[in-house]
């Protein structure tokens, strides 16, 4: 999974700090039951779920790298869907 993880994401949500909850939830939403339980310990998504995820999203072969600008549009589009929610 890290192959097809941009770097670019990581520094551009890391730019803007508002962004890291919404970020750390959909990586928390996106991570398997007992997670912790399983090297590397860490909350990521199962390889089926995410080159699923990337293939749906991207079209191809599921092995394109997320468009760091997409990712951060729907990370801001989640903040302000929670935002009306309340």
């Amino acid at each position: 999974m890290a192959r097809v993880m941009a770097r670019g994401t990581v520094v551009r949500v890391a730019r803007a700090p508002r962004r890291i909850p919404a970020a750390l939830r959909s990586m928390f939403a996106m991570a398997p039951n007992g997670w912790w339980k399983k090297p590397p310990f860490l909350p990521l998504p199962d390889r089926e779920y995410w080159h699923f995820r990337l293939e749906t999203a991207n079209g191809g072969d599921g092995t394109t790298p997320p468009n760091p600008d997409e990712v951060v549009d729907v990370i801001d589009w989640s903040r302000r869907m929670r935002r009306r929610a309340r």
